[in-house]
């Protein structure tokens, strides 16, 4: 991320790996812990991302994302401000399934996720939605940079696809053309005359394969 064009920028930055993502279970709102891998995660790209000297941290709460961000703040000397609204979709009956238990007894819903309808997964919340709670809180902060600056959110993969879709004024059907985040990699996007522009998607350490509630 060096030799950038000037103006500010947001690194939306997905938690490590937990112990469901390693088990193909919905997270979703569920608050999993990172495994010990996914804390090492955290740390290695956190050294990284020190680089680009951001000016504000804002993270879900969840403690996933939230001890993730902790070691980048550890790094650049940042309080972490916490925020609800930037948690996973919830995901109500699917949350704590597997893939395979959620395709075997709710397989109509599973088959329209598939498709990329929008759907209730559970019962729980529209992508739209999520984007209606999350961007705000990253809207807010934003506002809050020095000119140039950079903003550092730390979220869940759902999440930021629908922030990601939201800000670049693409219709919620195109929202799935954003492939997923693997644990600790992160998008980045710039804004210009023009408006938002996406700088770099799913970046990080080293190619990792993507597993989460959006595979």
């Amino acid at each position: 991320m060096t030799g950038r064009a000037g103006g500010p920028r947001i690194v939306f930055w997905r938690h490590g790996q937990t112990s469901w993502n390693l088990e193909s279970r919905f997270q979703g709102s569920t608050d999993i812990p990172l495994t010990e891998h996914g804390r090492g995660q955290a740390q290695r790209a956190a050294r990284l991302l020190a680089g680009l000297r951001p000016d504000l941290l804002v993270s879900s709460d969840l403690q996933r994302a939230a001890d993730t961000a902790a070691e980048l703040a550890k790094l650049v000397q940042l309080e972490v401000q916490l925020h609800e609204g930037l948690r996973e979709t919830y995901a109500g009956s699917w949350q704590g399934l597997t893939h395979t238990e959620i395709r075997e007894r709710y397989p109509d819903d599973y088959a329209a996720f598939g498709r990329g309808e929008p759907i209730r997964r559970g019962g729980g919340e529209l992508s739209s939605e999520v984007a209606d709670r999350s961007v705000p809180v990253v809207l807010d902060a934003f506002e809050k940079l020095p000119e140039d600056g950079t903003l550092v959110v730390v979220s869940h993969g759902g999440t930021i696809r629908t922030m990601l879709g939201r800000l670049l004024g693409l219709d919620p059907t195109l929202w799935e053309c954003f492939g997923g985040l693997s644990n600790c990699c992160w998008s980045v996007l710039g804004q210009g005359a023009r408006g938002w522009r996406l700088l770099e998607h799913n970046a990080g350490t080293l190619p990792e394969p993507v597993i989460g509630d959006d595979t």
